[in-house]
């Protein structure tokens, strides 16, 4: 990490010595291990490294940015040549810059992102084929699209002329299996994987491909349903994609530019008055978890919503800027384009009753397992997706359901959303089971 550091500190003096009045560079060191098998037979094994760093100039307002893989000194050379050569000529964007020293982070938690262990090939084909035979002796499933384990590490390091300098690593392992279930044209598909930045915290594979085996099976022999306006209950592996919804809704880009149904709701309720949506980026071993932005400014845990109300937006440095607002630390960057804001560790906080509770009540019902494609007019809020699950009779799941639309309003959606207690912190934007009352259903 020193010698990455030393490295962008180098190319940043240079940068301004070519002329540019600020400048920072980011560098991303990459490795990374994958195994595919099908059947029992391997179907891939590669292993790859990359290495990348990106540089952004500013010649006062104007802004540029260039990447390279290349870290010989004629390379670098080149690339700060030609990086102020274009922020010369480029328009000129008044909210463009790097962080005030008051608004950088200057020390930050250790997040213990950074398993040490890299594992064998072998300990990844054991992993799959465990996971695959797991799911393959459930019975009714019939065949197997295969298993999937990898390991992946990266180093993060971030320089900038504004004093900033820091890094840190993250490393990746995770688990999938993908099995059918029934014969001919009434096979049916699912699904189950795991993903940590540790290896120990990885689900047990052999669980992982029993439960991929049983969702599949429990889809066999779907039926369609009338259109109707119902409860509708999101399994949490649906649910979290209302999070990602609010993400989209309340990022900066999304509030300057007037495109956001969320654009006039900063401090009033959006949510009923019990919910809570947590983004917390100094999340121990969060898989989005980061000690700083990438912009270097500092973050912190904040509540996005609080009792129900949308307490802030999503910002870079850009974006609070054009706000007349300071940056939220929520910038995250690659190497050849500028920072756009997006969450950490981000959560629906859980309610008070079991997901049984909420499903116990309801005479006439969907319960969403799977959605397809997408339809969501992040400017109305106008919501409607295909989807697949299990229809809720007297209480109870009673038959798998494919082929309908769920439809609604996120503006209604939200309102009237309840969320369980069944919360778990496995994929990095996560919520319980949710309940949403009054959504429209439209099958046959």
């Amino acid at each position: 990490m020193i010698d990455a550091l030393s490295l962008l500190d180098d190319l940043i003096h240079k940068a301004r010595a070519a002329g540019a009045d600020a400048a920072d560079a980011v560098l991303f060191d990459s490795a990374s291990l994958s195994l595919a098998q099908r059947l029992g037979e391997p179907e891939k094994l590669e292993r790859s490294e990359s290495g990348d760093l990106g540089l952004r100039v500013l010649v006062g307002t104007r802004q540029a940015m260039v990447s390279s893989s290349d870290r010989s000194a004629a390379a670098l050379a080149e690339l700060v040549e030609r990086a102020v050569a274009m922020a010369r000529v480029v328009p000129e964007d008044p909210y463009c810059g790097l962080a005030a020293a008051e608004d950088l982070a200057h020390d930050w938690p250790d997040l213990d992102l950074d398993d040490p262990a890299e594992p064998t090939a072998a300990t990844l084909i054991e992993q799959a084929r465990i996971g695959e035979e797991a799911a393959r002796a459930v019975a009714g499933v019939t065949n197997s699209e295969g298993a999937e384990a990898s390991w992946g590490r990266t180093r993060v390091a971030l320089v900038g002329s504004n004093g900033f300098s820091g890094g840190y690593g993250i490393s990746r392992r995770s688990l999938s299996v993908v099995v059918l279930a029934g014969t001919g044209t009434g096979m049916e598909r699912d699904y189950d994987f795991s993903t940590a930045v540790y290896a120990e915290d990885l689900d047990d594979a052999a669980e992982l491909g029993r439960r991929a085996g049983e969702r599949a099976v429990r889809r066999l022999n779907p039926r369609k349903v009338t259109t109707r306006k119902v409860p509708v209950v999101f399994d949490p592996r649906v649910a979290r994609g209302l999070v990602g919804h609010l993400v989209g809704a309340i990022a900066g880009p999304s509030i300057t530019r007037g495109t956001s149904f969320l654009k006039d709701k900063l401090n009033q309720p959006i949510f009923g008055p019990t919910i809570q949506i947590i983004d917390d980026p100094h999340v121990s071993r969060g898989l989005r978890s980061r000690p700083f932005d990438g912009e270097g400014v500092a973050n912190r845990r904040r509540a996005l919503i609080a009792d129900g109300v949308l307490t802030t937006w999503l910002l870079d440095l850009r974006s609070a800027r054009q706000l007349g607002l300071r940056s939220t630390g929520h910038a995250s960057r690659g190497t050849a384009s500028p920072p756009s804001p997006s969450p950490g560790n981000l959560y629906l906080e859980p309610g008070a009753r079991t997901p049984q509770a909420l499903i116990g009540e309801i005479q006439d019902g969907f319960y969403i397992t799977e959605m397809m494609g997408s339809a969501v007019n992040g400017v109305t809020g106008d919501y409607s997706r295909g989807a697949a699950g299990f229809w809720i009779e007297n209480g109870e799941l009673a038959y798998p359901v494919s082929g309908v639309t769920v439809a609604g309003n996120l503006k209604d959606m939200f309102l009237a959303l309840e969320p369980a207690n069944d919360l778990e912190r496995k994929f990095g934007m996560d919520a319980p089971t949710v309940r949403i009352e009054g959504m429209t259903v439209a099958g046959l």
